[in-house]
């Protein structure tokens, strides 16, 4: 019963939402599309012909739209615990990217290739309270950037999702060791009274 009223909230705010209307418009999986393309639209991270791997990728618009980018000759993985409904073109693995198992699913994907870019759209399950949430947000931050540094070619590149708050300045100023440049950029389509932000990394190891 306490969750009734927030549900009907949350749907009559989907209801108004112009960037689910323009998704369902235009066969995107989800809203969420909208930020990765204000980002690639400025920042230019996604090309023909790369290696992508989507963290948190469900429900599969961040990977729609990366393999639109991409196209043929490119491959983009898409990991989440949650099931992700067959994208044409995606590889897709079920499960925790923390897992051992998960990560050599993963590495058997890449065939001991470098990724092109890492994008990370992961977040905690949020409670409400921020002194609980915001660790596990930046927790999942910090091991996405683990994979990047592992994983990405030199020259790559990683856009991650981060919430305001205590750890993130120091998530900035560590990624800025790894990376040639790194901005921070709340998209458009991120609502307003969200605390989400986006680290876009690029040059890694130059």
């Amino acid at each position: 019963m306490p969750n009734r009223p927030s549900s009907k909230r949350w749907l009559q705010r989907q209801d108004k939402d112009p960037y689910v209307r323009r998704a369902q418009a235009e066969g995107w999986r989800s809203r969420a599309v909208f930020k990765l393309i204000e980002i690639q639209e400025r920042y230019r991270l996604l090309r023909p012909g790369q290696t992508v791997l989507d963290l948190g990728a469900a429900p599969g618009a961040w990977s729609q739209y990366a393999k639109k980018i991409v196209g043929d000759k490119g491959r983009v993985i898409a990991v989440d615990r949650l099931e992700i409904e067959p994208l044409d073109g995606v590889e897709i693995i079920q499960g925790d990217f923390r897992a051992q198992q998960t990560l050599n699913a993963i590495l058997a994907q890449l065939e001991n290739r470098p990724l092109d870019l890492v994008m990370s759209d992961l977040a905690p399950n949020m409670s409400g309270n921020r002194s609980a949430d915001q660790p596990k947000a930046m927790h999942l931050a910090e091991l996405a950037l683990d994979v990047a540094r592992q994983h990405l070619k030199t020259g790559g590149s990683s856009i991650i999702k981060l919430f305001h708050g205590e750890g993130f300045d120091d998530f900035v100023r560590d990624a800025r060791c790894y990376f040639d440049s790194v901005r921070v950029r709340k998209p458009e389509a991120s609502r307003a009274r969200s605390r989400e932000t986006y680290l876009i990394a690029k040059g890694y190891g130059l």
